[in-house]
């Protein structure tokens, strides 16, 4: 029987031994610069704004109709179609709340922006909003709030050039009611509207009503008077 070769085992063992205690020092190495990579970068998260502010959108507001004070903090613009029935219904909600909580208080300022898209006449109700406008700055807003109150079916083609100038006459709007009809006749003022739908294309709307509070976009329940006087008082506090 050959002799045993204890010295070569005991330096086996010893080798093992060095070979398993270095693996454990490069598994300790590794595992605190993970730790340490991962505490860095809870760092770096943690200083940076929690809640960065979105892209504001701005607008030429001095152009624009305009209800309420123009140094008002908080700025509301709409882009709206006359023959939206939604349209309709935020005038006579959201506005109609929006003029007593805010505007009238000198806290808020409204602004009209045309984005006609629902049918001709569509367009032929903005170029006549926009007429009287240039005419006669006060009586804008009358003229609005009754072309929405008398906003007719979607699907037929109510807002004419005859119901929109014998609207004028019934309000007895201090315009004259010629020029009125020559400048939707004529078109006189589509560049401006164009220009308006070109701005809200630019900025993505797809939908009426869509409003921006301070150039930001109102993502909440156009429905909602609620959650949009929440995102006015947002507005007010920054």
């Amino acid at each position: 029987m050959p002799p045993k070769k204890t010295g070569n085992a005991m330096t086996q063992r010893k080798a093992e031994a060095e070979r398993q205690a270095q693996q454990q020092r490069r598994r300790r190495v590794i595992w605190f610069s993970t730790v340490g990579v991962l505490l860095v970068l809870i760092i770096v998260v943690l200083s940076l704004d929690p809640k960065p502010k979105a892209k504001v959108a701005s607008f030429d507001y001095e152009n624009l109709p305009m209800l309420g004070q123009s140094d008002a903090p908080v700025k509301v613009v709409e882009f709206g179609d006359f023959k939206c029935p939604t349209c309709k219904m935020a005038n006579e909600t959201i506005k109609t709340q929006l003029v007593s909580d805010y505007i009238d208080q000198g806290k808020a300022v409204f602004y009209f922006m045309n984005l006609p898209f629902l049918g001709k006449d569509s367009m032929t109700a903005a170029l006549a909003v926009q007429s009287v406008y240039h005419q006669n700055k006060d009586a804008y807003w009358p003229y609005f709030d009754a072309i929405f109150s008398k906003q007719g079916d979607e699907r037929t083609e109510w807002a004419t050039v005859d119901f929109l100038v014998g609207l004028a006459e019934e309000l007895k709007l201090e315009v004259d009611y010629e020029q009125l009809r020559k400048d939707i006749e004529n078109k006189t003022y589509q560049k401006e509207v164009d220009e308006q739908y070109a701005k809200g294309d630019a900025l993505g709307v797809d939908s009426t009503p869509t409003f921006f509070i301070n150039g930001q976009e109102f993502a909440g329940n156009v429905g909602s008077y609620d959650e949009f006087k929440k995102a006015i008082e947002e507005a007010i506090g920054e």
